[in-house]
């Protein structure tokens, strides 16, 4: 029963690993474990593989700005400050905003834990490689010390690349983050620059989805704003690791 009940909470745990749910000392945990055990490695590409592709399919839009306007309006942030009475906790709006977002992260966790788990104890599957072709693959980007620092993942069929930082290295300023894949015996090709702290979703064309493979990794440098002006990595490469089939 103990052992049951801890399992389940590991792989909680991995779950909110890949939803990006964890602080920072949880992730850096996760991370090691996902270097040091096949199994916790195998549990968070399973998370990877069912919740990753939501994330891919919601396109990035910006509202237009009527609709801050009317946000502010109707939150009365530009109204001049006025006392309250306090308000009880039912009428706390950020208390429900926050309820309801975990809420869903939750309900996500239990979907999946609800089609994958066995109503009985079984042995651990064996792992096979897949029959068909693979469209989904994955990369842990660590730094030298063994600690990810973001988790790519490759869906072929989209042509898309999603990074979502894990435990990022802190970057100055003036500073960008630079994402390369490197070929094997091939020299690096940019992906593009990005933010070290926020997912970001890259458009992979025909160059990149042609060289992209189990004998292929990805590798983060620190470049100058805009990016490295020589179309090669010019800072130091803060970041590596190999791509592999989800």
């Amino acid at each position: 029963m103990n052992s049951t009940f801890e399992a389940d909470k590991d792989n909680l745990r991995y779950a909110e690993y890949v939803l990006g749910l964890l602080d920072a000392d949880a992730r850096a945990a996760v991370a090691r474990e996902v270097e040091t055990s096949p199994e916790a490695a195998a549990a968070v590409a399973l998370w990877q593989r069912h919740l990753t592709p939501l994330a891919l399919e919601i396109a990035d839009e910006a509202p237009p700005p009527h609709v801050w306007a009317a946000i502010r309006r109707r939150l009365r942030f530009d109204a001049p400050a006025v006392r309250l009475p306090q308000a009880s906790m039912w009428d706390n709006v950020a208390l429900w905003r926050w309820l309801g977002l975990g809420a869903t992260a939750v309900a996500a966790c239990l979907l999946v834990l609800t089609v994958t788990r066995p109503t009985t104890p079984v042995a651990p599957p064996v792992v096979t490689a897949p029959s068909g072709p693979t469209t989904l693959m994955v990369s842990t980007i660590a730094g030298d010390s063994g600690v990810a620092g973001w988790t790519a993942t490759m869906d072929i069929d989209r042509s898309e690349l999603l990074v979502v930082p894990a435990s990022p290295s802190v970057v100055a300023a003036d500073r960008n983050t630079e994402l390369w894949l490197i070929p094997e015996g091939g020299k690096p090709i940019s992906v593009g620059v990005f933010p070290p702290t926020d997912p970001k979703r890259f458009h992979l064309d025909k160059t990149l989805l042609d060289r992209l493979g189990p004998t292929a990794a990805l590798a983060v440098s620190v470049e100058p704003v805009g990016g490295s002006p020589t179309g090669q990595p010019t800072g130091p490469v803060i970041a590596k690791g190999a791509i592999r089939a989800a």
